[in-house]
């Protein structure tokens, strides 16, 4: 029997295990999506204690608070101790076997904290009391944090509307050598549906200096703050649906739609879709002409409990996998841009795992030479980033496409302690790879295996997102 979390956890095989230790492991971190704050960066924030670095806005562990018979005032009520919480956590970790939680958990005790034991009720204070003092050092403050776990690059989630002043001064700030780059949401532009929508476009008139009277209008200000972003170094550009729509109709029919929300009319789903359809096109185009990656993050049915979103709000640990995510409107969507050679580099996530092998199938119906599998599939995403998910997706890559170009793990994450994600993927990487090869599906030729599990690690993220890094080499 194996002990729990040893140094070859998770790696089953001697190539496995060569794999991981002598190259994976050593790739720095590239987090090219995540949700962490900038300010809470350029203020270099020092954690009181633990549960503020656990349980400030994961809605992860909330989750599983809640199905463990937490109160709800031990996850979200400030007037309860961080102390508290924290027992309450320790409760719910002993019995989350199989969970990737109690993987994760662990390895940042183990990482960060030089914990070897076990988190559990019975060991709560013993941890609490640790990792509170730990965190007392500068190295445990929001940028050692980022420092001592290897990365080099960080991009975070931030509204077109954002002054990006958090952004200024880091990177003003020459002590701190990690790049944090803004990445591009202009969720809250396209989602007219939404009852905040017309102050939002009010927001946006402001900050862009641009009167939106029109769509057109509108196209000018994303422009306007568009440029203001890539001015900060932004490369990336995210994008939140249920699902993707083609809903094509002309401009006038567009603009049409757009008077009547602005005039506080009601829209039909038709006439919803035909205008986020065409927010999307407009916007596809304007990556392209930039050379921005698109990243599509789809198959999200989101804050469904009513009585509790009233009460707390979005992102409180109350969405779930929608199964309605129809193939053949991306398709026609990344089509519709394809057609006229305006179809920029793309990540496509779903949150569904049965659409794993549907994206990778239409992966390769619009790569091209002008990169590196232009087209990608995304990594393992939010339900589906644990042990299982991971595999699926890789394998399921690796069967319909070319694994060995794909741009690797992300964070996805709002903790400083969330990296050993990558470490976590990257295990399950090699284990992966390493049972392909004594499996004799892949010769040990380790020079070509050791690029392949660099290049996924950290170098493909580099070339892809045409970030200012260099490669990592393949040795030591």
């Amino acid at each position: 029997m194996k002990n729990f979390l040893d140094k070859d956890f998770l790696l089953s095989t001697e190539t496995a295990k060569e794999l991981f230790h002598k190259y994976a492991a050593k790739r720095p971190i590239l987090d090219y999506h995540c949700h962490i704050s900038p300010e809470e960066i350029a203020q270099d924030r020092q954690f009181e204690n633990i549960s503020q670095c656990w349980l400030e806005g994961d809605h992860y562990k909330w989750r599983q608070m809640r199905s463990n018979g937490v109160e709800e005032k031990y996850i979200t009520d400030s007037n309860v101790t961080d102390r508290e919480k924290f027992q309450k956590w320790a409760e719910t970790l002993e019995r989350a076997i199989g969970n990737p939680l109690y993987h994760w958990s662990h390895l940042e005790l183990r990482k960060y904290f030089g914990y070897e034991g076990v988190l559990n009720s019975e060991t709560a204070q013993e941890v609490w009391t640790l990792c509170n003092k730990k965190l007392q050092e500068k190295s445990m403050s929001a940028r050692g944090m980022i420092k001592q776990s290897g990365v080099t690059l960080i991009c975070t989630t931030d509204d077109p509307v954002d002054t990006l002043d958090w952004h200024k001064k880091i990177r003003e700030d020459k002590s701190f050598d990690v790049q944090v780059l803004p990445a591009w949401r202009p969720d809250k532009m396209m989602d007219i549906e939404t009852p905040f929508f017309i102050g939002y476009i009010a927001k946006l008139s402001k900050v862009s200096g641009i009167n939106i009277i029109s769509f057109a209008s509108l196209k000018q200000a994303f422009q306007k703050r568009l440029e203001f972003f890539i001015s900060f170094g932004c490369r990336a550009t995210d994008h939140a649906f249920e699902y993707i729509m083609y809903a094509p109709a002309s401009d006038k029919e567009v603009e049409a739609i757009f008077d009547k929300k602005l005039k506080g009319g009601v829209l039909s789903k038709e006439e919803e879709l035909k205008y986020k359809f065409a927010f999307m096109l407009f916007a596809g185009k304007e990556y392209s002409k930039n050379d921005l990656v698109m990243e599509l993050h789809y198959g999200c049915k989101r804050n469904n409990n009513t009585l509790v979103f009233d009460r707390l709000g979005p992102n409180t640990g109350h969405d779930c996998i929608n199964n309605f995510t129809p193939s053949s409107q991306i398709v026609d969507f990344l089509n519709a841009l394809d057609s006229t050679n305006q179809l920029p580099k793309t990540v496509i996530y779903s949150l569904n795992p049965n659409d794993n092998a549907i994206i990778a199938s239409i992966l390769g119906c619009f790569q091209d030479s002008s990169a590196l599998s232009k087209i990608q599939q995304g990594s393992a995403w939010w339900f589906n980033d644990h042990k299982i998910g991971m595999i699926e997706q890789l394998t399921s890559l690796a069967n319909l496409g070319i694994l060995s170009n794909f741009i690797g793990m992300l964070t996805d994450s709002r903790s400083f302690l969330s990296y050993t994600r990558h470490e976590y993927f990257r295990r399950i990487l090699c284990d992966l790879v390493g049972t392909w090869v004594e499996n004799g599906e892949y010769p040990y030729d380790i020079k070509m295996l050791s690029k392949i599990v660099s290049d996924i690690s950290y170098n493909n993220a580099v070339h892809y997102f045409k970030f200012n890094l260099q490669d990592f080499k393949q040795e030591g």
